[in-house]
């Protein structure tokens, strides 16, 4: 053995643990780990060093796992086993699980296994240049991480080597170190944050009186549960406070579908009424069937709409944006082209519908990866 390497459990142990013949242990060892084993004195496993803790805490050690064995062979469940060692029962389900080779748990397999899940330094995911380009050309669309990695596992599901965890490219962009991605894609991110921080939103927008308006818990029940199409929320992304741009949003409930709203000179209620009877109007009257919106002054012509559009008009509860979920999430998205506190009176309306066509060709998590561009046309063709 090579000075520092320390011996592990020898063949004839293992086979006597396991209660098979010697030759039968070395056979299957062979087999399940394609390990060449030293001839010298005791068959043992080379370099092999099974790093012991305390029994009953922490690290499971060689003589638990040699207990295990006998107890596994002798037909004990893993409560049992668990029971006599001091351990959590969910600790030995998993050792067993984890450690098992060919339907069998032998001891200095098992220890074979772990020292092998252990060793440092790990291959990283990102060493795959073909797997790092496609993380930042997708961020560079503004696709998350989560879309990201779930895409990945759809389209190269036999590749394990173009597949990525959401929370592996988190690190990869925060932690120093820790993958080979381009120093700036947190810009690409929804929040724009160079340091990763609890989440926290606020509490809404200024309240703003409508006595006579229809709640968001008068909405009939079909509209909660997405069942029925031709459900809309509807919000506003403001400009800087240099510029009384804005851009309105329009986000159908079951499809994701968005409709970005062009308003140059201003959100007042005038402007914003007429840009949603403008929008909604192309639309069958089946897929205009509810808007919902907080209870900014700009809708308070709200009962104009009602009337151009034939549809119900709901306001969510004071200071509870929340409340439009779907829309929420859409002007969350929508930050990557159109950023916090930025002069939006610079993108045309060209510029919005290339965003608006971007966005809603995008596959999306709750559409089973779906686009919501494919799913409204489905809609559409079944209204006419």
């Amino acid at each position: 053995m090579k000075p520092g390497t320390v011996q592990g459990e020898s063949i004839s142990r293992a086979s006597v643990t396991a209660g098979v013949a010697r030759s039968a242990a070395r056979k299957r060892m062979d087999k399940n780990l394609g390990m060449k084993f030293t001839t010298g004195r005791g068959d043992s496993i080379p370099g092999i060093h099974v790093r012991e803790g305390v029994g009953g805490t922490g690290r499971i050690t060689h003589d638990e796992r040699v207990q295990i064995a006998l107890r596994v062979r002798d037909g004990y469940s893993s409560s049992q086993i668990a029971r006599e060692l001091g351990r959590d029962r969910s600790v030995i389900w998993r050792e067993i699980r984890r450690n098992s080779s060919s339907g069998e748990y032998i001891a200095g397999v098992a220890d074979v296994f772990t020292f092998m899940r252990s060793r440092r330094p790990k291959k990283r995911r990102l060493d795959n240049p073909a797997l790092v380009r496609f993380v930042e050309d997708a961020m560079d669309q503004g696709w998350s991480p989560k879309l990201i990695s779930l895409v990945l596992a759809r389209d190269f599901a036999h590749d394990k080597t173009m597949q990525i965890s959401h929370e592996t490219i988190y690190q990869a962009i925060y932690v120093q170190g820790r993958g080979e991605l381009r120093k700036d894609l947190y810009r690409c991110l929804s929040t724009g944050r160079a340091k990763r921080i609890v989440d926290g939103r606020g509490l809404g927008r200024n309240q703003s009186p409508y006595k006579d308006a229809l709640k968001i818990s008068e909405r009939p029940p079909s509209v909660q549960d997405r069942a029925v199409p031709g459900h809309w929320e509807a919000d506003l992304i403001m400009s800087g406070a240099t510029s009384k741009a804005a851009i309105g949003t329009l986000v159908e409930r079951t499809t994701r579908y968005t409709i970005l709203l062009h308003l140059p000179d201003g959100h007042d209620s005038v402007h914003v009424a007429e840009a949603i009877k403008n929008a909604m109007k192309k639309l069958p009257a089946d897929m205009r069937r509810t808007l919902t919106y907080d209870r900014g002054t700009e809708m308070a012509r709200y009962r104009e709409i009602q009337t151009a559009l034939d549809l119900q008009v709901y306001f969510c509860d004071p200071h509870s944006p929340w409340q439009r979920g779907t829309n929420e999430n859409t002007n969350r998205l929508l930050r990557h082209w159109f950023a916090k506190s930025s002069d939006l009176s610079v993108h045309t309306a060209a510029d919005l519908k290339r965003v608006q066509d971007s966005l809603n060709n995008r596959p999306r998590p709750t559409l089973n990866l779906e686009t919501p561009n494919k799913r409204f046309k489905e809609l559409l063709n079944q209204a006419t």
